[in-house]
């Protein structure tokens, strides 16, 4: 299934993706995209993480959705997605999320890729990737934009427009966590600020996109 990638980055890449060990945390409307793209693209050993079942409000943007399956816990959802895509692929999941509490499980990880909304558990997934030398994408804020546009791969330090991305900053200023991460992000301002986040699939797709680029460019560029 993998031919065309090899003609784009050669055999001897697409094994160094085959071997890599990822945990994604969140496949909603973000996490979803991420999966897809990292199954697409030759990870093979995925362990995601989500404690969410399906809504019909998550029809209009999140991929792993749809008229049949709302009320199904989304890990089911997504396993059984990714092993129609790619039946050889070495995939688990749980149907809890990241915590403070339970962040020693990202202990077995070479790319940790955040794409939870929880503060308190990005704080803890940083600090114990950076203190553990696993490497670390996350995604911050998508809702409240309706244009792609704005989505940016850059440090956590460079972000603007970002309401998330402000409280990240100063709870890993206050315990001296460099803000040397790598994030994902829209720089578009907010169309409004209502309590209800509102969304469209065009910004978490994109976002989500460039997580899984990150990870893949990441793995091809090392030595």
């Amino acid at each position: 299934m993998f031919d065309r990638l090899i003609s784009l980055i050669g055999n001897e890449n697409l094994e160094k993706i085959n071997n890599v060990r990822v945990c994604l945390i969140g496949v909603g409307g973000v996490g979803g995209f991420t999966l897809e793209a990292l199954v697409r693209s030759g990870i093979n050993n995925i362990t995601i993480y989500d404690g969410d079942i399906i809504d019909k409000s998550n029809l209009n943007r999140q991929l792993i959705t749809d008229s049949t399956n709302i009320g199904e816990e989304k890990i089911d959802v997504a396993i059984k997605r990714c092993k129609l895509i790619n039946a050889d692929i070495n995939i688990k999941g749980f149907s809890y999320n990241i915590t403070p509490d339970n962040v020693l499980e990202l202990k077995e990880y070479d790319y940790v890729i955040d794409a939870c909304d929880d503060i308190n558990a990005k704080v803890a997934i940083i600090k114990y990737c950076i203190n553990n030398n696993i490497k670390i994408v996350c995604a911050l804020g998508t809702g409240k934009r309706l244009s792609p546009m704005g989505v940016k791969i850059c440090t956590l330090d460079k972000t603007n427009n970002d309401a998330l991305a402000r409280s990240l900053r100063q709870r890993l200023r206050k315990e001296n966590i460099s803000l040397k991460i790598p994030v994902v992000y829209n720089s578009d301002l907010p169309i409004n600020n209502d309590e209800v986040i509102a969304s469209s699939i065009f910004s978490p797709a994109t976002a989500g996109l460039y997580l899984a680029y990150y990870v893949i460019d990441d793995i091809i560029k090392e030595k």
